[in-house]
């Protein structure tokens, strides 16, 4: 089938890698403009399609900045959001948007830093311009730029790349006939690798050997689940018996997450990443759950995605339903990190 799918794809990848390379190459040449923010740029993105932790990393750079006595802001796309255009999801005072409007990682990441500015734009300058006019008196001291390695047209004071190490891409080839958003080569752009949901030593190991030849600073992390919160059905103790639901990039990493904090995951339901929920499935899996007696667990960002849709919501409520958040756990390289951090807003 993977022989199939590479005749049928690999032209239309070979295409999108012509594209690519093109208009990296006109920026490296200077032909293509970069657009310089009024305050320092950090850049958090992947070469991969979906699920590499990114999300939770925004999150832990977000909070140490404002650990710190800065402020920082979030500019992001808003990917599969409904709107268009410059949109603005938090003041650092109130939040205006929803999942819907903002995209369901922007929601949560608003929500999970609620005196942070977080705006999405599809054009990042845009964005950029936006905050900068918005808040002319008190401008953030950092802008956290969500997505960005692909956003060439921004510059940025640190360029931070994350890999997966749950799903390695060293065998993968290019979309549409793979998971790279970009040829492997082009981590040469980055300033920082993070080495992301570990749980085995030794692959992060041999990770490390094959991410050596780029000469680039590594930093190990992993991700550590915290208690899962329950937001629909009667009260309830902690979930033990559960139907793990998902609409992530890699959900496997979700259930071993519901497996460490010692969950029986009895059925998986998963669905593409941002994906939205559809009423007649989520009727039928309430059901299930009643009969069997289990409770649905799903993630924090899948939950803001969910209160959205009052009337899945609704359906599913008949049973206990609980999110599991989680949290980026450095583990090797913390000190680096925050250096970094420090020298790009320095």
């Amino acid at each position: 089938m993977d022989n199939i799918q590479h005749l049928l794809l690999g032209p239309a990848a070979l295409l999108y890698g012509s594209g690519i390379a093109v208009r990296n190459g006109l920026f490296d040449l200077g032909m293509l403009g970069r657009y310089k923010a009024s305050i320092p740029v950090v850049s958090i993105g992947n070469i991969t399609m979906g699920g590499t932790g990114k999300t939770p990393l925004v999150d832990l750079v977000v909070k140490y900045y404002s650990g710190k006595g800065l402020k920082p802001a979030i500019l992001s796309r808003g990917y599969k959001r409904k709107t268009k255009g410059v949109r603005m999801v938090a003041d650092g005072r109130q939040i205006f948007l929803g999942s819907r409007e903002a995209g369901d990682e922007c929601a949560m990441l608003a929500h999970k830093n609620p005196e942070t500015i977080v705006v999405v734009a599809e054009k990042r300058k845009h964005g950029a311009g936006f905050i900068a006019e918005q808040f002319a008196d008190t401008l953030p001291d950092v802008l956290v730029l969500d997505d960005g390695f692909q956003h060439r047209q921004m510059y940025r004071d640190l360029d931070i790349v994350v890999i997966d190490t749950a799903a390695p891409f060293f065998e993968e080839r290019l979309i549409p006939a793979g998971r790279l958003r970009e040829p492997r080569r082009n981590l040469d752009r980055a300033d920082l690798l993070i080495l992301s949901k570990i749980s085995d030593p030794e692959t992060a190991s041999r990770f490390e050997k094959s991410l050596r030849s780029y000469g680039k600073p590594l930093v190990r992390t992993g991700i550590r689940p915290g208690k899962p919160v329950q937001f629909a059905g009667e009260d309830t103790s902690p979930p033990e018996r559960v139907i793990a639901l998902a609409g992530i990039g890699q959900p496997e990493s979700f259930v071993a997450s519901l497996q460490e904090s010692c969950m029986e995951v009895v059925s998986r339901v998963f669905f593409p990443d941002h994906a939205d929920f559809p009423l007649k499935k989520m009727s039928s899996l309430a059901g299930q759950a009643l009969q069997k007696g289990l409770s649905i667990v799903t993630t924090e960002k899948d939950y803001f995605r969910l209160q959205a849709n009052h009337a899945v919501l609704d359906a599913i409520s008949r049973v206990p339903c609980f999110y599991l958040p989680i949290e980026l756990e450095i583990i090797e390289g913390s000190e680096l990190l925050e250096k970094m951090l420090d020298q790009a807003v320095s």
